[in-house]
């Protein structure tokens, strides 16, 4: 790998070790084996390389969605009823949660920075509306290009309940909810669960 290569993955590391704000330019130079100047010479600045170390981070755990759609004999989902497909792609999901925690740890104080670093809002705000595609795709099968107003209704629909659910694993993994409960909760929602009829 070039200084370039060497850099973003020294400060994907970083960020997963330290975090966002505690990471250093020189954290980075140690981290990668290269030297300060190449930061600006690649970047422009170590905000820069950052922000695309975090949105690299991100795309990467999305391959875990993606995986959500194929069975252990590499087979997809799409041929299952919904509400099972939609159990199957959660228990895919939560089964990544330990693997994951430092990537979602880090989503969680990245969001809490937007307030007071517009420059970091505006560089996740296109990645944002790529990711919600990236889950419709991942869950459904979805394909923007053919469906891009459907693809974007369900993307946004996941993109929320993916982060309700991993605050919840965040705070308490014992009451966090299963893929299960996820489905159950969607029925109850959509009335599907033979409960009392609204009168």
């Amino acid at each position: 790998m070039g200084h370039r290569e060497d850099l973003l993955e020294g400060a994907k590391r970083c960020l997963l070790d330290k975090g966002y704000a505690r990471t250093t330019a020189r954290d980075i130079v140690a981290e990668s084996g290269t030297n300060l100047a190449s930061i600006g010479y690649h970047y422009g600045s170590k905000e820069a390389l950052l922000n695309l170390a975090f949105l690299k981070l991100t795309e990467e755990w999305g391959d875990v969605i993606a995986e959500s759609r194929a069975d252990g004999e590499g087979a997809t989902t799409e041929d299952l009823p919904p509400l099972e497909r939609f159990e199957r792609g959660w228990a895919k999901v939560i089964g990544s949660y330990e693997e994951s925690r430092p990537v979602w740890k880090l989503q969680m104080e990245i969001v809490s920075r937007l307030d007071s670093d517009p420059e970091l809002q505006k560089a996740l705000a296109g990645p944002q509306l790529e990711g919600r595609k990236g889950l419709a795709e991942g869950f459904l099968g979805i394909d923007e290009h053919a469906d891009p107003e459907r693809a974007r209704l369900a993307g946004t629909f996941f993109q929320a309940l993916l982060a309700g659910v991993m605050v919840q694993w965040m705070v308490d993994p014992e009451t966090a909810p299963s893929a299960k409960d996820l489905t159950e909760g969607l029925k109850i929602v959509m009335g599907l669960d033979g409960g009392p009829a609204e009168g």
